[in-house]
């Protein structure tokens, strides 16, 4: 997708409420990452129960259990098993699931490994299954057997490994097979934030970028960012930005719902793909039902970019509804954009049986 400012994007033609940031949004979201737990906003109870968990292990003076960390992008994920590291005043070693397509490229992480090393581990369910099968006799037992030869001369040379704490991330933990998920001494699922506690996260970025904003500002960026700290650090910059340019520097409610007008976010968050899904299945199919590929080509994109980008977002508001006969508005879909549902009954609509319209 090549947009560009007026549809919804930053400048390098990524969205701005997607989950995909470029170099240098990567490297101011690493300067806002928070350093320990006490600076992690959010996850009250992830918190608590990983507090625990580090501050037995360094009672013990052992390496931590292995982690493993599970929710959408841009929770805070990464951000954790960072601060993971730093409890544990260890080293950290970062890769990703599509990364390690070999056992042998896994070996050889494993066994540059130091004693107590933090590896992190993300899109961990994307790891081939050789690499993955290998990775249970590391986390069970902290040795590998490195298969050497081929055929019936093969032989497999068990190798040693430090004791280390593996972190994994995944979007997708249905994924995991049983085998590998149980290997984790502890699991956590990362919620959607509330619009509260975004407001926090905005005020503290706010303040590390040098940003004046008051707080019914923070509270409308909050309340357009998703539930996801994230996007609401992105969607600060770029108000920042515009704040900059046309007025004078200072963050408030009207400057920030007019940047963000400017870049297409709505009040719910919705951004010009998300609209336009929406308007497709209300102004040409009536509301639904209809199947996923035929609403992709109606609004010009992937069938994987749909189901993948923009689908949960408007099931999680409401605004949307899988059913076995294809996708289908919810009575919130019509209101949010203004429309007029047709009444019930009407040819090819379908939605008054599912929704009692």
């Amino acid at each position: 997708m090549n947009w560009d400012d007026t549809t919804g994007t930053d400048a390098t033609g990524e969205r701005l409420v997607g989950s995909v940031a470029d170099r240098e949004d990567q490297a101011v979201e690493a300067a806002l990452r928070p350093k320990d737990l006490g600076e992690f906003i959010g996850q009250e109870k992830v918190r608590e129960q990983l507090d625990l968990v580090l501050r037995a292990a360094r009672a013990r003076g052992a390496t931590a259990d292995h982690v493993l960390l599970s929710g959408a992008p841009g929770l805070g994920k990464t951000t954790l098993s960072m601060i993971i590291a730093a409890e544990m005043e260890a080293p950290i070693r970062i890769t990703s699931g599509p990364a390690i397509q070999h056992a042998g490229d896994l070996a050889a992480i494993l066994s540059s490994l130091q004693e107590g090393e933090v590896l992190f581990l993300d899109e961990i369910h994307r790891m081939s299954r050789p690499a993955e099968e290998m990775l249970y006799m590391a986390m069970e037992d902290f040795r590998v057997d490195v298969i050497v030869g081929k055929g019936p001369g093969a032989t497999a040379i068990p190798l040693e490994l430090p004791p280390f704490t593996l972190v994994g991330a995944t979007t997708r933990a249905g994924l995991l097979p049983p085998p590998l998920r149980d290997r984790f001494g502890f699991t956590a699922h990362m919620e959607f934030y509330e619009p509260a506690e975004l407001e926090r996260v905005v005020h503290r970025s706010a303040s590390l970028l040098d940003v004046e904003i008051d707080p019914a500002g923070a509270a409308e960026i909050a309340g357009r960012s998703r539930g996801t700290p994230r996007i609401a650090n992105r969607l600060l910059r770029r108000v920042r930005d515009y704040a900059q340019v046309k007025a004078d520097g200072v963050i408030t409610k009207d400057i920030a719902a007019a940047a963000l007008a400017v870049y297409e976010v709505d009040a719910r968050g919705l951004d010009r793909l998300d609209r336009a899904v929406l308007e497709a299945l209300l102004k040409l199919f009536g509301g639904g039902p209809v199947g996923l590929s035929t609403l992709s080509v109606a609004v010009g994109e992937e069938r994987e970019t749909v189901e993948e980008v923009a689908e949960p977002f408007l099931v999680r508001e409401g605004l949307l509804a899988r059913t076995p006969r294809g996708r289908v508005a919810t009575p919130a879909a019509w209101a949010h954009l203004g429309l007029t549902p047709p009444r019930s009954g009407t040819p090819g609509n379908g939605q008054g049986d599912l929704f009692g319209a």
